[in-house]
């Protein structure tokens, strides 16, 4: 598997990554702990990998939701009435949930 990474390096040393690539990879390094402490692959203790695994989570959603609250409201959208309740989510992928363990 090959893939572009999607980073910006600053002339000081800080990295930018997109915030859909950094919660896709706290969710999969979050699985990643839960499955191999599932099937006994590793040594560790399950209720700390279960802690650590939900806090990477709760960043991940953290992450989702103030990227969500940091897009413009679009046109028409609020109080229009329509109830459809589906937005474009302006390139946030990966939301709450959304690549997290499957139990």
């Amino acid at each position: 598997m090959t893939s572009t990474p999607s980073y910006i390096l600053l002339a000081g040393g800080h990295l930018l990554v997109r915030a859909d690539q950094m919660t896709g990879l706290l969710r999969h390094v979050a699985a990643v702990w839960l499955q191999a402490t599932d099937r006994g692959e590793a040594d560790y203790d399950p209720e700390t990998v279960l802690a650590l695994a939900t806090g990477l989570m709760e960043v991940a959603d953290q992450i989702d939701a103030e990227c969500i609250a940091l897009l413009p409201p679009k046109d028409g959208v609020e109080g229009d009435g329509d109830g459809g309740g589906e937005e474009d989510a302006g390139g946030v992928e990966g939301g709450a949930g959304g690549d997290g363990p499957q139990g």
